[in-house]
C-alpha cells in the first residue's frame, strides 16, 4: 500500500515554521512522514533559508510520531561518512524504526564550501558507495578500521546505536548508480520523471538487488514530486517561477556552486520550462490524478513538495480534498 508524505524543504522555510507544518501534515493524513532536505545553501537567495538539517531532525522526532529521513545528504565533503553514521545511529536510537538515512552523490551548491577539488560524478558516486560500506560497518557496533580509495577510518566504534537498524536509501537518476543502489542500499529514492525512465531505474535497481540476494518485493521505492498548487492557475505559475525556479531548469545542476548563479539563470526560466517537472494548477482533480499515476506505478512512499509559500493552506486543502480521493491499496 502506498502512503503519502510531506517534503520539508529547509532551503525555503524557517525551521520553526516547518516544524509546525510537519505537525499539521501528520494531523492532515500525510501518513508516510517527512522527507527533509539537507542543504548548506538555498538554491536561490530569495528562497531565504537553509537551516542545519540534523538539528531540525532531532526536533522533528520529538514533535511528530511518523517516519522521517534525509533527502538527501552527501557523504564525503562536509561530513566524513563516520560522522553521518554517528548522527544517523543517534537518531535511530532516539526514534526506533522511524529514521532513515537518504544519501546522494551531492551538489557543489552545498559541498564546495569546504574547499578542495569538486570531482566528476563518477568519482562522487564511488565516494558515496564507499561511504555506505563504512556506515554499514559502523552500524554493526564493531570496532571498524577502513582504508579505501577515498576514505580512512581509524579504530572507530559507535557506542550509541539503535535496536532497529537504520535503513540506507540512495537517491539516483542513472542506470549505473541504480544497479549499485540495489546491491548496496536498502531502498531507492527518485524524483518525478517520465514513466520510461522510472521503469529503467527500477529494472536496474532490482537487477542489483537480486545479484545481492535481496528480496526485491520488499525493497522500498520512495518518490518526491514537486507541485505548485494555489487558488488560481496564475498564482500557481507565479509561485513556481518565483519560489522554485530551479525546478524549471532542465539541465544538470550538480556543478553550480552559488545561489547567485542560480538566481541569474532563473531570469531565463519560463512557465513552459516546468512541463513534466512541476505540475502548476489550481485544479485539485488534476493534482489527484497526477499523484494517482505514481501510486499506480507502485511507489511505496510519495512525498509532496508544494513549491509556494502557502504551506498551511496546501496541507489543509490536500489533506481534505486530495488524499482521501487517492486509491492507495
Amino acid at each position: 500500500m502506498t502512503t503519502i508524505g510531506y517534503a520539508a524543504m529547509l532551503e525555503q522555510f524557517h525551521p520553526t515554521e516547518l516544524l509546525d507544518w510537519c505537525a499539521q501534515a501528520e494531523a492532515a493524513g500525510f501518513e508516510a512522514g517527512f522527507m527533509v532536505s539537507e542543504h548548506f545553501h538555498p538554491w536561490t537567495p530569495t528562497q531565504g533559508q537553509s537551516a542545519f538539517a540534523w538539528s531540525f531532525l532531532g526536533a522533528l522526532g520529538q514533535r511528530t510520531s511518523l517516519r522521517f529521513g534525509t533527502a538527501v545528504t552527501c557523504p564525503g565533503f562536509r561530513y566524513h561518512p563516520a560522522v553521518i553514521a554517528h548522527a544517523a545511529a543517534t537518531l535511530g536510537a532516539m526514534y526506533p524504526g522511524r529514521f532513515y538515512l537518504g544519501l546522494g552523490a551531492g551538489e557543489a551548491l552545498n559541498e564546495h564550501v569546504v574547499g578542495g577539488v569538486w570531482p566528476e560524478i563518477g568519482i562522487r558516486s564511488a565516494m558515496m558507495f564507499e561511504s555506505i560500506e563504512i556506515i554499514n560497518k559502523l552500524f554493526t557496533g564493531n570496532v571498524v578500521k577502513h582504508k579505501g580509495e577515498y576514505f580512512t577510518l581509524e579504530s572507530a566504534k559507535l557506542y550509541t546505536r539503535p535496536e532497529v537498524p537504520v535503513p540506507v536509501y540512495v537517491a539516483t537518476a542513472g542506470p549505473i548508480n541504480a544497479k549499485k543502489t540495489g546491491r548496496f542500499a536498502d531502498g531507492i529514492i527518485t524524483v518525478g520523471a517520465a514513466d520510461e525512465k522510472i521503469a529503467m531505474l527500477w529494472g536496474k535497481y532490482e537487477e542489483g538487488a537480486r545479484e545481492a540476494g535481496k528480496n526485491v518485493t520488499t525493497s522500498p521505492k520512495l518518490l518526491q514530486i514537486h507541485v505548485s498548487w494555489a487558488r488560481t492557475d496564475d498564482e500557481a505559475v507565479t509561485n513556481a517561477i518565483t519560489e522554485w525556479p530551479n525546478g524549471g531548469m532542465p539541465f544538470p545542476k550538480q556543478d553550480i556552486k552559488n545561489p547567485e548563479d542560480f538566481a541569474a539563470m532563473a531570469k531565463m526560466v519560463k512557465p513552459e520550462d516546468f512541463k513534466n517537472r512541476v505540475l502548476m494548477t489550481s485544479d485539485l482533480g488534476a493534482h489527484t490524478a497526477h499523484i494517482q499515476h505514481y501510486v499506480d506505478m507502485g511507489f511505496d512512499e510519495i512525498h509532496l513538495h508544494n513549491v509556494g509559500r502557502n504551506q498551511a493552506e496546501f496541507i489543509e486543502v490536500f489533506g481534505r480534498d486530495v488524499l482521501p480521493n487517492l486509491r492507495l491499496g
